[in-house]
C-alpha cells in the first residue's frame, strides 16, 4: 500500500536535521570552556619555553 507524503512536512523535517547538523559542528567548534581554554595556552607556553630552553645555541643580538 501507498504512504501518503505530506511534502511540506518532509521540507520541515529536512530544514531542522540540517540546522541540527550545523548546530552540531558548532558546538564541537565552540564549545569549549574558558578552564580548557586557559590549559591548552598554558600547555602551549609551557612547551614552548621547554624548547626554548633546549637550544644548543643563544641568539646573538647585534
Amino acid at each position: 500500500m501507498i504512504e501518503i507524503v505530506n511534502l511540506r512536512r518532509v521540507r520541515k523535517d529536512k530544514a531542522r536535521r540540517e540546522r541540527e547538523a550545523e548546530a552540531d559542528a558548532n558546538r564541537r567548534r565552540f564549545g569549549r570552556t574558558k578552564a580548557e581554554k586557559t590549559a591548552d595556552e598554558d600547555a602551549e607556553s609551557r612547551s614552548a619555553r621547554t624548547l626554548a630552553g633546549k637550544r644548543l645555541e643563544t641568539e646573538k643580538k647585534d
